[in-house]
């Protein structure tokens, strides 16, 4: 996959604390990096204005993030990110998380699911929230 191919771009200044001991970018952070992303959409989408709304949104139930090649301050990290499946109640994200140069740094998957917060459970996703994902596929 192509990281042209992804319709969601966020871009972050890489942090001085974000590093470790070998003076690049800790693998946690990218982890971070990921949950950025993951907020940007969920704004992007209306799922961060409608569970302010109904109690009612998403739950991140698995992240996965492999690492190509390291991040070093100072510097920008760049992560695109695209919908890779819509279920009926959970949702896939991946993201590419690239270095100043366009490189691939890590890949990351993230699986989560439409919760109701209120009742504790889950629910399919509404017809207005499935057309709106399908915009970052």
């Amino acid at each position: 996959m192509s990281a042209e191919k992804f319709p969601l771009t966020l871009t972050l200044r890489i942090d001085w604390s974000e590093t470790d001991a070998y003076k690049h970018v800790n693998n946690v952070t990218f982890i971070k990096y990921m949950q950025s992303a993951r907020v940007n959409f969920w704004e992007e989408t209306g799922l961060a204005t409608y569970h302010t709304d109904t109690n009612k949104g998403p739950m991140l139930v698995s992240t996965k993030c492999d690492f190509k090649q390291q991040l070093t301050y100072p510097g920008n990290v760049i992560i695109k990110t695209r919908v890779t499946h819509i279920g009926t109640t959970s949702f896939s994200l991946e993201h590419y998380i690239l270095n100043e140069s366009n490189q691939v740094s890590a890949i990351g998957q993230d699986v989560a699911v439409c919760f109701d917060f209120n009742t504790q459970k889950t629910f399919e996703i509404p017809d207005w929230l499935r057309e709106k994902m399908e915009e970052f596929f």
